[in-house]
């Protein structure tokens, strides 16, 4: 995949870097801000962002992503489910290189995008995997994730499926994750899943709080 020359000169004002991003990503701030400015650059032309989110693609995309880094056990497998643009998946990697993070997508011109994010940002810790979540190999990863791909009742069979025995599901969702739970009651019922609940990531940062529905796979 070549990426295009350049951003579309009618595109919005891409969104300033925050200051909280040193906060959330340290050290690795820089290779995060790489991938910032690759997606900003080329990610509406590619179709991995809407036109309305480079003004704010740090706050609602980046930063929210790397929010959920805290909640992964140093040197796990995780398994980004539906990874699209990178988002969490790309973040989690050039945040934590310590994770092994293998990227899930089934469509072809996104697994493209990914693969060369992959290797401009020399992320080693990265596998990219163009298949459907369903029909992915069981089993395999310590953590789960996933983010904007769909309601609890059909993405924790989804995510569940792939969790190694005492794997663990964190799940990026929106304020209206508690109600997701409770019409998702049976099917955690029917997985077995225990210790469900959800956290609240970047507690104090104002907007920028997100919450994580968690759960171990039996």
């Amino acid at each position: 995949m070549t990426l295009p020359d350049a951003a579309d000169p009618a595109a919005p004002e891409v969104e300033s870097e925050p200051a909280e991003a040193a906060t959330v990503f340290g050290d690795r701030l820089s290779a995060v801000r790489r991938y910032a400015a690759d997606l900003a650059e080329h990610g509406i032309v590619l179709g991995l962002i809407g036109p309305l989110e480079p003004p704010r693609l740090w706050s609602r995309h980046v930063l929210n992503s790397g929010l959920l880094a805290p909640f992964l056990p140093e040197g796990a497998s995780v398994a980004d489910v539906g990874s699209g643009a990178g988002l969490p998946g790309l973040v989690l990697a050039a945040a934590r290189p310590d994770l092994a993070v293998t990227l899930i997508e089934p469509m072809e011109r996104r697994v493209a995008w990914l693969e060369v994010e992959r290797a401009r940002l020399g992320l080693d810790n990265v596998v990219v995997e163009r298949v459907r979540a369903e029909d992915a190999a069981p089993g395999r990863f310590d953590v789960v994730t996933a983010r904007a791909v769909g309601a609890l009742t059909g993405l924790l069979p989804i995510t569940a499926r792939l969790a190694r025995p005492g794997g663990r599901l964190a799940l990026l969702k929106g304020a209206a994750v508690e109600a997701e739970l409770a019409k998702a009651e049976n099917v955690v019922r029917r997985l077995r899943l225990a210790d469900v609940h959800v956290e609240i990531a970047g507690l104090g940062m104002a907007s920028l709080e997100t919450r994580v529905l968690l759960a171990t796979v039996p």
